[in-house]
């Protein structure tokens, strides 16, 4: 993969809480989305490198805020996803405390990447991040992701539904990806790299 069109990011740290996470000096991208919604193979796909981020079959993987830090300047972070079911609920609990945390009180968060699954779009947890995403001006992207399982006239009316839903919302943009095959990819750099490079 050509250097421009990926991200050159390496890994820095694994924090189970807003106390163990670096300190904020520089803008930070976090990736949020739903157990399995493929957000780690959204970050493997940008960066070029399938062990970037730890992929599995089973949903709830990531139960850390993993934080990469980025060549160019800022730090990509892989939040826990949402929704495993077959989660204790303690755990669940803890998980969802970290993201809130890091969400409401990460004063370098610069922008966030929603994940969702193109074909099952619309869960309770998505609507809570838009809604939150404009009560705090933050600028939102959804990635509506594995867009290699529709086609592509299917993958347009489904990005057709999610921008007229939010047509009012002034922070959130929105794209077809696929980590499969690569679709969006470019797309979705530009928008990271622009973000980061805002200043803190």
């Amino acid at each position: 993969m050509p250097d421009a069109e990926r991200i050159h990011a390496e890994f820095l740290l694994s924090a189970p809480g807003l106390k163990q996470c670096p300190t904020p000096d520089r803008s930070e991208v976090a990736f949020a989305g739903r157990s399995n919604a493929g957000k780690s193979s959204v970050l493997n796909r940008i960066t070029g490198n399938r062990r970037m981020a730890k992929v599995s079959k089973t949903p709830g993987r990531t139960q850390l805020l993993n934080f990469f830090d980025v060549k160019t300047g800022g730090r990509l972070v892989d939040l826990p996803g949402y929704g495993y079911a077959k989660a204790t609920k303690s755990a669940q609990a803890q998980w969802q405390m970290s993201v809130n945390d890091y969400l409401a009180k990460r004063d370098s968060l610069a922008g966030l990447i929603l994940v969702t699954d193109i074909r099952h779009p619309g869960h309770s947890f998505d609507e809570e991040i838009m809604i939150w995403s404009e009560a705090s001006e933050l600028p939102i992207r959804v990635l509506l992701n594995k867009a290699d399982k529709l086609s592509k006239n299917k993958q347009r009316q489904a990005l057709a539904l999610f921008q007229k839903k939010y047509k009012d919302h002034p922070y959130a943009s929105f794209q077809c990806f696929s980590a499969m095959n690569g679709t969006g990819t470019n797309q979705l750099i530009e928008c990271l790299l622009a973000w980061l490079d805002d200043p803190q």
